[in-house]
């Protein structure tokens, strides 16, 4: 390879809304390198989560500039490598890759494909044959191909991607940038972070919650997130109700930096029971880690790569409500096993998953296309 460094179109969405995939683009963005250059091109079809997956006309119109843009930036600065984060196994967002694909990789020679979201192969089979031929022309024979954890859907085997780097996710170590509350052995505090939905197991951990309560254990639980919809938020709002956790379970709505920060940093047990379809390598489990909290999550997707059964948290293999407040329970009751695994996540944390890590291997694996 020539010493002239090569320059890397990023398309991509950054916050808002605040989700895993548009945080760790927006870092993948900021990131300062020595042998690449980056340039970036902001897709912003959704401010907020309850925007995602919905078609409207701006929606459109906006899709019709960051194609231009796209073609903008290839010949103004002389743009080597289109990059760009396949949306998972949604049909609407498959439309719009595929539009945006099919006409911005006409004019790039060399393309990768960064799998923030898993599954996008999984449409394949239940597509017809013109869209079939329409997946193959947008998707099919990039020179690159990042996946998170070989335990996530490998879609660049599908997708006959050239040539693949498996590359965790990396975060700051946020505990530097606060004051360690004191927690209050009294009342231990649940936390859940993230999109709050039904697939990521919002409904799951309400109801682990009521199950609690009946067998006569203090605890509070903690959501921070912004619900998929209206309709989902009552959903749960009346369940809150009808199980009378009104007094133990609180929505705190997005919290970013610091405000966040202090949440993790003042709970006890990071509970993540989800099942979501484009779950690939979730960042808030990282974040758990990074501040020394024991974790009860599920065995799906990439969640494994992060939660060692049995080590620095549990996981559970199906939508088991008894067998999450169960997991639950025992961390609850016992201290000494909280302290133990949240040790464990952190040193997971330090060993593999810092920022640093991250892109030094997200550099190199650019840099060789």
């Amino acid at each position: 390879m020539s010493s002239k460094k090569p320059k890397i179109l990023i398309v991509g969405q950054t916050p808002p809304p605040h989700n895993g995939q548009s945080i760790m683009i927006k870092k993948i963005v900021d990131g300062v390198y020595n042998t690449i250059q980056v340039f970036h091109v902001r897709m912003a079809f959704s401010k907020s989560i309850n925007e995602t997956g919905n078609v409207s006309v701006l929606k459109a119109f906006h899709l019709i500039k960051v194609v231009l843009l796209i073609i903008y930036y290839k010949f103004r600065f002389g743009i080597d490598v289109l990059y760009y984060p396949p949306s998972g196994p949604s049909k609407t967002a498959f439309y719009r890759d595929a539009i945006l694909l099919v006409i911005a990789r006409l004019f790039f020679n060399r393309v990768c494909f960064h799998f923030h979201a898993a599954g996008t192969s999984e449409l394949y089979p239940n597509l017809n044959a013109p869209l079939r031929l329409l997946f193959r022309q947008a998707y099919f024979h990039a020179d690159l191909g990042i996946r998170l954890s070989v335990l996530s859907t490998n879609d660049s085997l599908l997708m006959k991607v050239k040539r693949e780097f498996i590359i965790p996710y990396g975060i700051e170590d946020a505990t530097q940038f606060i004051d360690h509350p004191k927690k209050d052995d009294n009342q231990i505090v649940l936390l859940y972070v993230g999109l709050l939905s039904e697939s990521k197991g919002v409904l799951r951990m309400i109801k682990a919650c009521k199950l609690l309560k009946e067998r006569k254990i203090e605890f509070s639980a903690i959501f921070v997130g912004e619900f998929k919809s209206d309709s989902f938020e009552q959903i749960v709002r009346n369940a809150i109700d009808a199980f009378e956790l009104n007094g133990i379970v609180k929505f705190m709505g997005v919290l970013v930096g610091e405000d966040k920060f202090k949440v993790f940093s003042s709970s006890d047990i990071f509970c993540f029971p989800s099942f979501y379809e484009a779950e690939s390598f979730p960042v808030v489990l990282l974040e758990a880690c990074c501040f020394s909290l024991p974790i009860v999550s599920t065995s799906w997707r990439g969640i494994p790569s992060i939660v060692e059964d049995g080590k620095n948290g549990f996981l559970i293999s199906k939508p088991d409500i008894v067998a999450l407040a169960d997991r639950l329970e025992i961390l609850i009751r016992d201290k000494g096993l909280r302290t133990k695994m949240g040790n464990t996540s952190r040193d997971i944390f330090c060993s593999r998953y810092t920022i640093s890590k991250y892109y030094e291997n997200i550099e190199h694996a650019l840099y060789s296309i």
